[in-house]
């Protein structure tokens, strides 16, 4: 009687007309973006700009593919440079073999590209990416569910992964699922990171190395259940090794780091900032530049008024008052000559005591509207003076 166990499936490789669809290649891509995704966000509320993340990313995945597929040639050459290998299969990729320890090496060398183009720190975008990274690397693991390897040792417990296929040495039967080990455990230290950052603030790369440091440990014990083909060191698998001295180089950069440089970077992105300032100060500096361009028309108003007939507006609406009240000087000055006619009194348009009535023409403008007025006093001076001569 069968116990319950995990099936593998029947083959890897969905074909959309000439174009296949691999399942271990949609694992990469889906990792790939959940990095990216998370990563944004994370630097985000570190003070960086959007975008900056994916930028990088621009630099680093395909260095960290490269890395990766070059560690696991180099470690496992014999699978394709020995006798009956054909050399072409390295670089099919899609058929899995990627070392992580190849890919984050390398992979870092091309973010270190990348950050130092957008000058900003190196460690501070590890530590916002190291949690989405760690994410990528468990959905990267299913990719090989899909191609039936890296599984452990033979087993009957319910979980056991079922293997079906009899290719490159493959024994059928019901086998530990060490990819799903793996899945779990890069899941436990994505949340490990995320709490760790939060709760002790850590920076300088404290939070990507913190990362090294528990897949490390993980990766030792999951390791030594593999059974597929690799090299050996002093009985232990390569991998292993490896795991051992990349967990103490990373415990030893958290202890010095934190004593030479403890805290979190206060700015990741320098033009970050500069760039929240001027969104903020949008609204004022429109306003202002408003006030500004209606004192520039202002301005350029007055001059277009004084350059015409070289002279100010005001004086030139004095004058043509001016002219106004002259033409009504000489109506009034008819005026007292007539009435002087009249009553035979002497000329000189006296008036009220004998004070001469004058008009200026030369005046400003309230000035010469009173001047227009003259004609109707002059008249009724006259007509007084003349009564009281008559009566006299």
């Amino acid at each position: 009687m069968e116990t319950a166990y995990i099936p593998s499936p029947s083959h890897g490789v969905l074909h959309l007309g000439p174009i296949p669809l691999r399942g271990y290649a949609f694992c990469i891509i889906i990792g790939v973006f959940v990095a990216v995704w998370l990563g944004n966000k994370r630097w985000i509320a570190r003070g960086g700009r959007a975008g900056t993340v994916a930028d990088i990313a621009v630099w680093a995945v395909p260095f960290g593919l490269v890395g990766g597929r070059l560690y696991h040639v180099i470690t496992d050459y014999e699978l394709y440079f020995s006798e009956g290998r054909d050399w072409v299969d390295a670089f099919k990729v899609w058929q899995g073999g990627l070392g992580i320890w190849g890919a984050i090496a390398l992979g870092a060398l091309g973010a270190w590209i990348g950050c130092r183009r957008r000058g900003i720190p190196l460690p501070a975008w590890a530590d916002a990416l190291a949690p989405g990274i760690v994410f990528a690397q468990a959905i990267g693991r299913w990719g090989n569910w899909f191609n039936q390897e890296l599984y452990g040792r033979a087993t009957d417990v319910p979980w056991a992964l079922h293997i079906t296929s009899a290719t490159d040495g493959r024994v059928p039967g019901y086998y530990h699922p060490t990819f799903l080990y793996e899945s779990l455990w890069c899941v436990g230290v994505g949340f490990l990171v995320i709490w760790a950052d939060r709760r002790f603030t850590l920076g300088h790369g404290r939070a990507f190395a913190l990362y090294v440091a528990a897949y490390c440990v993980g990766r030792g014990w999951i390791e030594y259940m593999r059974v597929d083909d690799a090299h050996h060191v002093l009985g232990l698998r390569l991998n292993d090794w490896t795991a051992m001295v990349v967990f103490v180089l990373a415990v030893a950069y958290i202890v010095v780091s934190a004593r030479l440089r403890p805290g979190r970077e206060e700015i990741v992105e320098p033009d970050a900032s500069g760039e929240d300032e001027g969104e903020g100060g949008t609204e004022a500096s429109v306003g202002l530049g408003k006030k500004t361009d209606e004192k520039a028309d202002k301005a350029t108003d007055e001059k277009a008024d004084k350059a015409s007939d070289g002279k100010p507006a005001g004086k030139t609406d004095g004058a043509s008052a001016g002219k106004d009240g002259a033409s009504a000087g000489k109506k009034a000055d008819k005026a007292d000559g007539k009435a002087d006619d009249r009553t035979g009194a002497p000329g000189g348009g006296e008036a009220d005591g004998g004070k001469p009535v004058t008009s200026d023409a030369g005046k400003s403008a309230p000035e010469s509207e009173n001047a227009a007025d003259g004609p109707e006093d002059a008249d009724g001076a006259v007509r007084n003076e003349a009564e009281s001569a008559n009566k006299g």
